[in-house]
């Protein structure tokens, strides 16, 4: 944007100093200089050098040195016009405040000139004046509400149609002024959808295909910025924008590259637009594994990201492996750079919903880094995409279920969990109630020590980690049927010693009895379901020292007792449908209790 302002005041003054002088001499008209300037142009020229020598002290945008400039600008002597638009840029170069009306509408008068050189000048006066870099980190707050103030007023005053114009003109310089004025004006929220609706989106998207690789950087960057809103995002697939993001992927420029991708992957966040590009745009998965791999940190960063939100539909979650983006995610799972591994471990997250990814996920090697990536951040995010992949990796095979077991992510699970925030408790909880699914794993977990850390997290405050830890508690407990805690469905498989269920029956914090007492007593259906059939898994054990201690725990049996006396006499609702189940697992709870069945119940 300061290309057109790289000018100096010495040369700007040089300037001034010869129109004065042309005009004293009286000489004739020789095509640059006017000799007939009106004598408040006379007086506003002198005015306006005795400001520039001491300009350190001067304030160009109110006042006295305002009024000087604004004689300029009203002229009909395109000289002065462009004095004044050369001073407008070399002031708005230099000096960030926030300025009035009277100020602006000058600049965006200039911008109606027919003359090239007042046009670009002009243009990058409005750039500067709505210019996002910060100079002055001290005062970072209030350059940042002064510029915002700038943007606003810019729009409000009618900017966007002359921007518009000057985008259109056949002069590369007043094209990239303009579009880079309009990238910083699309960075203010009020002013985004003002431009989605002002028909600047058709010029900039034909200016993102510019020879002029400053011109494509600063249209990329407007379209990137208008991709924050649903409505602004169908304005730019309205105006054909898509297409050309998908083209300039490929482009040499880095800056490109990113903007390029990141729109795309705003653009991503949307289903319709996810079918839209799953329809027209075939290489787009292609392009974005190739820039996983670029020497850019963020272009790589934002490459992931979009394959990740692509990967929210299930067709682009086999898409991704079957171009061969496993390999790169990998890598950028084991980078140092934190906002790097974020991005790779939220895409192979998504990736790994789909039950045909798990296998090809787990062959390329992605076990051990997630293992590792529990323990090595304190990163919250990072964290839960981590355990949520491996939970998805295990769901559907035994076999994967094992490979999750022996990479180390039980181990590390229960040497985290309660310490991690709540939502990775969740995430981990959840993880081990799915391996506790496999009947080949049971014992090997009872071994780990899980229960060490399960019972306690059935009194957490999250209600989510109290049933997640339940469910495994009730999967490990499992002799005929199990509670899938995802699907909610019971599941065959067996498990024999049921001693550390004895050991762990007051402790910890509380045991099994304590845990099941607060479900049982929570008036939570949801709970008191997983309670029961948790129990009627261990009255079926056959343990006579487990079944002692149930016999001897008065005040669950008094629950069970409260809840097997229900009655559902009506036409049961979905509710009471599952009420229902409920009050026909506490009765069979009590058979067993009282002696009167023997064997498997149905759950």
């Amino acid at each position: 944007m300061g290309a057109v302002c790289s000018c100096c005041a010495r040369e700007l003054k040089r300037v001034l100093y010869k129109i004065l002088l042309t005009q004293c001499a009286g000489k004739p008209k020789d095509g640059l200089y006017d000799p007939d300037l009106a004598d408040n142009e006379v007086e506003a020229v002198a005015e306006l050098l005795q400001f520039l020598e001491n300009r350190a002290e001067t304030d160009f945008f109110t006042g006295e040195p305002l009024r000087a400039l604004s004689t300029l600008v009203y002229s009909e002597n395109v000289e002065l016009q462009r004095s004044a638009s050369l001073t407008f840029a070399e002031i708005t170069e230099r000096d960030v405040r926030e300025v009035k009306e009277e100020c602006l509408r000058p600049i965006l008068y200039l911008l109606q000139s027919p003359e090239i050189e007042v046009q670009r000048a002009a243009s990058a006066a409005l750039g500067n004046l709505a210019v996002n870099s910060w100079w002055y980190p001290i005062i970072e707050i209030v350059i940042l509400m002064v510029k915002a103030e700038n943007k606003v007023l810019i729009v409000m005053l009618g900017g966007l149609t002359q921007l518009i114009r000057q985008m259109n003109s056949p002069n590369v310089e007043v094209q990239c002024n303009a579009v880079g004025c309009i990238t910083n004006l699309a960075t203010h929220e009020d002013n985004k959808a003002k431009i989605a609706r002002s028909g600047a989106l058709g010029p900039l998207t034909k200016l993102a295909k510019s020879k002029d690789m400053r011109v494509q950087r600063n249209a990329t960057g407007a379209l990137l910025n208008m991709t924050h809103s649903d409505d602004n995002r169908q304005q730019l697939v309205n105006a054909n924008a898509i297409p050309v993001l998908v083209q300039l992927l490929s482009s040499p420029d880095v800056d490109v590259q990113y903007y390029c991708t990141t729109a795309l992957s705003n653009i991503a966040v949307d289903a319709t637009n996810r079918k839209r590009l799953a329809q027209t745009e075939p290489r787009l998965v292609h392009s974005l594994v190739h820039l996983m791999d670029s020497t850019s940190p963020k272009v790589q960063c934002q490459a992931a990201l979009a394959l990740r939100n692509l990967a929210s539909d299930d067709k682009y979650q086999l898409e991704i492996v079957r171009a061969k983006g496993l390999a790169p995610l990998l890598r950028l799972l084991q980078s140092s750079y934190l906002p790097l591994i974020l991005s790779a471990v939220a895409c192979i997250r998504n990736i790994s919903i789909h039950p045909m990814n798990e296998s090809p996920i787990i062959d390329a090697g992605f076990l051990k880094p997630l293992v590792e990536l529990l323990g090595s951040t304190e990163n919250e995010e990072i964290q839960c995409h981590a355990i949520s992949t491996l939970r998805n990796l295990a769901a559907s095979s035994d076999r994967n279920k094992q490979l999750v077991l022996e990479a180390g992510a039980v181990q590390k699970c229960k040497q985290l969990v309660l310490d991690v925030p709540i939502s990775v408790q969740s995430e981990m909880t959840a993880a081990i109630a799915v391996l506790a699914l496999s009947d080949d794993l049971k014992t090997n977990l009872l071994k780990l020590g899980v229960f060490d850390v399960l019972i306690p997290l059935t009194d957490s405050e999250s209600l989510e980690v109290q049933g997640n830890s339940a469910a495994a508690l009730g999967n490990l407990s499992s002799k005929g049927k199990q509670l899938d805690v995802l699907s909610g469905k019971f599941l065959t498989t067996t498990v024999g010693d049921y001693s550390i269920f004895v050991q762990n029956w007051t402790e910890p914090n509380g045991g099994i009895h304590g845990y099941l007492d607060r479900f049982l007593q929570s008036g939570d259906p949801t709970f008191q379901h997983i309670a029961i059939w948790t129990l009627l898994q261990l009255l079926e054990s056959e343990d006579k020292k487990l079944l002692s201690l149930i016999g001897k725990s008065t005040d669950i049996i008094e629950m069970i007792k409260k809840i097997a006396d229900q009655n559902f006499e009506t036409e049961p609702d979905e509710n009471d449908e599952g009420e229902g189940e409920i009050v026909a697992l506490a009765r069979k709870s009590l058979q067993l209790l009282n002696g009167s069945e023997k064997g498997l119940v149905e759950g």
